[in-house]
């Protein structure tokens, strides 16, 4: 069983919320400049965190 600390917890719910895809609204109102999130990671792509 592993102890995440407070920090590692912070980290990984800010990867989590970069996994997450851009808004539709967000898609329209830059006209598909913005498709993609620029830090999007994926769990098994890439196993590092970035911070």
């Amino acid at each position: 069983m592993t102890i995440r600390t407070l920090a590692l917890k912070k980290k990984l719910s800010k990867a989590l919320r970069r996994a997450w895809p851009v808004p539709a609204w967000v898609i329209v109102k830059t006209r598909r400049k913005f498709r993609t999130h620029s830090k999007s990671r994926h769990w098994r792509r890439s196993g590092k965190i970035k911070t």
